[in-house]
């Protein structure tokens, strides 16, 4: 086997597995989090999540299958790690940069619904502990 298919197939076996990873934490605890945000919408959070980890998986295995090829000539073990280790930490950075995007997404949300919610009314004045509470003013 010519050695730049093995590093097309290190390569392959390494990020794919990689950006599963990374999704499935993305939808588990982007899940959490939007059901927090959604709390009275458990459907739209749960939606929200799965459009959320589809764009990204398509986004990331796109990257993955399209930074597949190469120019450089492979001829030696050396040379298939070198490769190998420029694609993964590529990818790697991609997928960094990526999850750092979801998170911005997962915040934007949180806030545009936070500035959407209703106030709640202030808490009544709680006198200070160790002073005694103010006597009541008599009825005129």
């Amino acid at each position: 086997m010519q050695p730049v298919v093995v590093a097309y197939a290190l390569y392959l076996a390494i990020t794919v597995p990689l950006t599963v990873l990374v999704a499935r934490t993305l939808s588990r605890h982007g899940k959490t989090f939007l059901e927090d945000v959604f709390q009275d919408k458990q459907a739209l959070a749960h939606s929200v999540n799965q459009l959320l980890v589809v764009g990204f998986y398509l986004v990331s295995l796109g990257f993955v299958t399209l930074f597949l090829t190469s120019n450089d000539t492979v001829l030696d073990a050396r040379d298939v790690f070198e490769m190998v280790s420029v694609k993964v930490g590529t990818v790697a950075l991609v997928l960094g940069v990526m999850h750092v995007g979801n998170v911005l997404v997962f915040n934007g949300i949180r806030r545009k619904h936070l500035n959407h919610v209703t106030p709640r009314p202030a808490p009544a004045p709680q006198p200070y502990p160790g002073y005694p509470a103010p006597a009541p003013h008599p009825a005129p």
